[in-house]
């Protein structure tokens, strides 16, 4: 149902060398791009996220309750990923561990304060 999900940033730069290393904790990579906006994939068909600047040319903001939740693969790549994340600037937000029985996840402020999440679900 997904198809993708748009992060806002004021700083394209810094925010693509974050997103670089987080979305290759995930197995995935650069997908396609234009003038505002990278997107990331893990191959055709599938969900992505796109990281730029907001089409109306005004400042990027945080959405209040906006949270894109990236799926893992298991616990530990959910660990690798939060851990990734910190080591490059991100807030914590809630460290990894199980929420419900069968939700394991992570949350963490990017550099321009959108918050995201990585989980396993099952």
């Amino acid at each position: 149902m997904l198809a993708y999900v748009t992060l806002g940033t004021n700083n394209k730069e810094k925010a693509l060398e974050f997103y670089d290393a987080v979305m290759a904790e995930l197995g995935a990579q650069r997908a396609f791009a234009n003038d505002r906006l990278q997107f990331y994939g893990m191959g055709p068909g599938q969900p992505m996220i796109a990281i730029g600047t907001p089409f109306d040319n005004e400042a990027a903001s945080v959405g209040n309750g906006v949270m894109p939740a990236l799926s893992c693969a298991d616990k530990e790549t959910v660990d690798r990923v939060y851990n990734k994340a910190i080591e490059l600037g991100a807030k914590d937000e809630g460290e990894p561990g199980n929420r419900m029985p069968t939700f394991y996840g992570a949350y963490f402020r990017d550099p321009d304060g959108n918050k995201l999440c990585v989980c396993k679900i099952g």
